[in-house]
């Protein structure tokens, strides 16, 4: 075996390189989700999400190439493997499409081209570590089953490229042996060779530090970064790999990925595009909608705060932050939503203030004079006590409940309290305290709901003052597009009281709330009859 220690190549030192003055301008993106993002804890698609995601990939994100399984896995895998292959076959995309091979002869290649495939992802070992203790091998020794796998292929015309798998810590540990490796391969006919962090061990020192040595000593291969997540770097990682010079970034949607996950390809794109000016095929628009179907077909739930595709990045909640965007857009950065497929949000909550709300009304093409701005401003910031954003989509109910349905703090009749209670086996009771023309009254009832059980403790107070109370026709309940538990709900009740019909609103997060809204607000009608 030769002495990996003195291959007689010379040491070299690279200056630090501008920002996109190694590898060019443009960057290719392979993207894994398929293979690496499979290996997500408690996450597996089935063969039509397979389909389904890899379309998505390759014919509206634009990715240059998806890696989609790992050989010899299950009939099931290579069920799905072969329906992808035929797909891309017929519609021109098959060099795109890559499968991770093993140095085990002609298997991995064979069962890659039974399935329909032509490019192979060879894992190969990146460090002497695992050379020596888990294949219980010398170099020379891998390197000559490396070899005969790559002659197999040219055989069989399967393109391959290679994982120097632990390429991270090979560099760190073994850098003799990680460049032993490549001068004796640097010239077969391999396509790419790909440098993994396996273990995500690297910070961006590092990883511009190691990638420029590689693209320094072999300027003319193609060397592609593959990052993962476990110190939530692999997003820095990617920029400083592609700083250094690599030609490549592996990607998934979502940062799906074993352990912490891979690099996301929506942050890995927004960083290319925005902070190292370097062009790739991807269509931004795209980028949410398929993230979105990737988390449904997952499981996996996006995080709201992250960035490019979380539910809060494009929502601004201070309302100086709404304030200034309306002057010259002074809190707007490079990341416009509509980049992405999406829209800016301002938030309306405790903290949204006038602008946030002008915004919003003026997206819903609503104008409100002044005195009805103050009244919707301080119910929202009321509403923002109790839940944490009120949506663009209740905003028109907040409204209409205070332009059409306001009432005075001089109002003849107020509900000051209540309780209800409810057992198992028992009707649901009542008690409710009220102040009418300044007196106030209290009474208790049971009845076939809550709300039922408050309004005939209600009329029990109207029939010992022998007050007239009106007939309820009909009870309707909103809750607007897309709410959640806590969405605000509007209900309407219509009334007929001395032979005219007329309708209230109640707007509440709680549905009994609004009810009781609602027949506050017909009481004080009826006693302005």
């Amino acid at each position: 075996m030769k002495d990996i220690n003195n291959t007689n190549v010379k040491e070299q030192t690279f200056p630090k390189s501008p920002l996109g003055d190694l590898g060019g301008n443009f960057v290719e993106i392979m993207d894994t989700t398929l293979r690496d993002g499979e290996q997500t804890s408690g996450v597996s698609f089935v063969a039509a999400e397979k389909l389904s995601i890899a379309k998505l990939l390759l014919e509206e994100l634009r990715v240059d190439r998806i890696e989609i399984a790992s050989a010899r896995v299950s009939d099931g895998e290579y069920a799905s493997v072969k329906r992808i292959a035929q797909w891309a076959k017929d519609n021109g995309h098959i060099d795109k499409v890559e499968v991770l091979g093993f140095v085990d002869g002609r298997t991995s290649l064979e069962w890659a081209q039974k399935a329909g495939c032509k490019v192979v992802n060879l894992l190969c070992k990146g460090s002497e570590n695992h050379c020596k203790h888990q294949l219980r091998k010398t170099p020379d020794q891998h390197l000559a089953d490396i070899r005969q796998v790559l002659a197999y292929a040219r055989e069989m015309g399967i393109t391959v490229n290679i994982y120097l798998e632990d390429w991270s810590n090979g560099m760190r540990d073994s850098e003799d042996y990680v460049f032993y490796m490549v001068d004796n391969l640097k010239n077969e006919s391999i396509a790419r060779f790909m440098l993994p962090d396996t273990l995500g061990i690297l910070n961006p020192s590092e990883t511009f530090k190691f990638c420029i040595k590689m693209v320094g000593r072999y300027p003319d291969l193609h060397f592609d970064f593959h990052a993962h997540n476990d110190y939530d770097l692999a997003v820095s990682n990617v920029f400083e790999a592609v700083r250094a010079g690599v030609k490549g970034v592996h990607v998934t949607i979502n940062g799906l990925g074993e352990r912490a996950g891979n690099a996301p390809l929506s942050s890995a794109v927004a960083v290319l595009h925005d902070q190292l000016k370097k062009r790739t095929n991807i269509d931004e628009s795209k980028i949410n909608d398929v993230s979105k179907l990737v988390e449904s077909y997952s499981g996996i739930r996006i995080p709201a705060n992250k960035p490019v595709i979380g539910d809060n990045v494009f929502t601004q909640v201070a309302g100086i932050h709404a304030d200034g965007d309306s002057k010259r857009n002074l809190y707007y950065n490079d990341l416009l939503p509509e980049r992405f497929g999406r829209e800016r949000v301002y938030a309306l909550g405790k903290t949204s203030g006038k602008a946030n709300i002008l915004q919003n009304l003026r997206m819903l093409g609503i104008e409100l004079d002044d005195e009805m701005m103050a009244l919707v401003t301080q119910r929202i910031i009321e509403l923002g006590d109790k839940k944490e954003v009120v949506t663009i989509e209740e905003l028109p109910f907040i409204v209409s409940d205070i332009v059409k349905n306001s009432t005075s703090d001089d109002s003849p009749v107020k509900v000051l309290d209540y309780s209800t209670a409810i057992s198992k086996g028992l009707r649901p009771m009542a008690i409710v305290k009220m102040e009418i023309y300044g007196e106030v009254y209290q009474q208790s009832a049971a009845g076939e709901g809550q709300y039922h059980a408050i309004s005939k403790a209600m009329y029990k107070i109207y029939k010992k003052l022998n007050k007239p109370t009106p007939e309820l026709l009909d009870y309707e309940v909103y809750i607007p597009p897309g709410g959640q538990t806590n969405a605000m709900v509007q209900t309407i009740i219509t009334w007929k009281f001395n032979d005219k019909t007329f309708r209230t609103r109640g707007l509440s997060t709680d549905q009994t709330v609004s009810a009781i809204k609602a027949t506050e607000k017909m009481l004080n009608i009826i006693e302005g009859e």
